[in-house]
């Protein structure tokens, strides 16, 4: 079981970027996949996290106007887009997948298995 996460870089204040989380060894449509963040010095954070009945959940609840979770089945992979990014938004991101047909959690605990993280850094 394997999470794969990419799509992070350097954009400027205001750009965008799409991060993806590919899957192998299971099938993803069957949990809920998270996505995480964690800047230097702070706890990792929940972002937002879509369930296997499709459902998505952001955290706050005001993330919803700039990112926007997906899942693309054919291909097992949950997409993170992100527009009008903002500095503070700088940080490692994180995909994790949850039990089977298992709740969004915004916690780190409700995950079983982790991606190896790909840095998103906003410059101002």
């Amino acid at each position: 079981v394997q999470l794969q996460a990419s799509g992070g870089g350097l954009v400027q204040t205001g750009g965008s970027l799409r991060l993806s989380c590919a899957a192998s060894g299971f099938t993803l449509y069957y949990y809920a996949i998270g996505w995480f963040r964690q800047a230097p010095g702070r706890e990792r954070e929940g972002v937002s996290c879509i369930s296997s009945s499709d459902g998505s959940t952001y955290w706050p609840e005001s993330m919803k106007g700039r990112f926007t979770i997906s899942r693309d089945n054919a291909k097992n992979t949950v997409y993170l887009q992100m527009n009008s990014l903002k500095p503070e938004d700088t940080a490692v991101y994180y995909c994790a997948a949850g039990g089977p047909f298992g709740p969004c959690s915004k916690a780190t605990t409700g995950y079983d298995y982790w991606g190896q993280g790909t840095q998103v850094t906003v410059s101002s």
